[in-house]
């Protein structure tokens, strides 16, 4: 099926990968304090601090579990406007002025390069512990990944319509409300709403360096090891989080 030089190359490079695997098993293992079975023994022993859950402490953590999804509600529906502009401009076959497709590319790669923890971190000093800087950091954060994957959509959308209507006289936003938004609003719906359930997420890991919500209620009953009132807002968390992903999984069948 494949000549033998295409063998060994594929051979070799298995054998590569298969020795880097090996040499990070064991070297990750000799810098564990007592190795993988130490480990599993930790992870038992602090497993156990969490059960049983306090679940009396639910009525007092919706408050806070409410404000996180409103936290991630508010910031991506920004992030959703905001992309619409920076998608455009990041779209090879939309912005055919170089240097802006060049610049906003930059941009783009530059926000998915700082991670939400960093942002969070950023923000909190600059406006201090609360909900504010939690949704700043997940709106920078949403951009650099909606707009790559939407910009990604328009590059691959059918051309031909738009040069139709150029073709009939046509100006640039009637091309792109009437042949462009059609082809990329289903895949746009489908992105924002994925892009809620990641936010859920992160505004939660977003409250451990003081961006508000629930992760910051979570963080506080850690550091006081109340690990089972800890445990019944992880169960909190996960379920939220299941509702969530349904709901959304739902809505995107639906329209795709």
């Amino acid at each position: 099926m494949y000549p033998s030089k295409t063998k060994k190359q594929v051979t070799l490079i298995g054998l590569i990968i298969l020795g880097m695997y090996l040499f990070s098993m064991f070297w990750t293992q000799r810098e564990m304090v007592g190795g993988f079975g130490g480990a599993l023994d930790n992870m038992l022993r602090v497993i156990g601090k969490f059960f049983p859950p306090n679940f009396s402490i639910v009525s007092a953590i919706l408050d806070p579990l409410f404000q996180t999804i409103q936290m991630a509600i508010i910031a991506t529906t920004i992030a959703a406007i905001i992309t619409v502009p920076l998608a455009l401009l990041s779209a090879q076959n939309v912005t055919t002025f170089k240097p802006l497709y060049v610049a906003t590319r930059t941009l783009l790669n530059l926000l998915r390069t700082i991670p939400d923890l960093v942002l969070a971190v950023i923000f909190v000093g600059l406006f201090g512990i609360g909900l504010f800087p939690g949704i700043l950091a997940l709106i920078v954060f949403s951009l650099g990944i909606l707009a790559k994957l939407i910009s990604e959509t328009i590059e691959a959308a059918d051309m031909n319509p738009l040069e139709a209507m150029r073709a009939s006289g046509a100006n640039t936003l009637q091309m792109i409300n009437f042949g462009l938004i059609p082809q990329v609003l289903p895949q746009y719906t489908s992105l924002v709403l994925y892009v809620f359930e990641i936010n859920i997420r992160a505004s939660v890991v977003l409250g451990y360096v003081g961006a508000g919500g629930i992760g910051l209620v979570l963080n506080q009953q850690i550091g006081f090891y109340n690990y089972p009132n800890a445990m019944a807002i992880i169960i909190m968390i996960f379920v939220v989080v299941l509702v969530i992903e349904y709901i959304s999984t739902k809505l995107r069948e639906a329209l795709l």
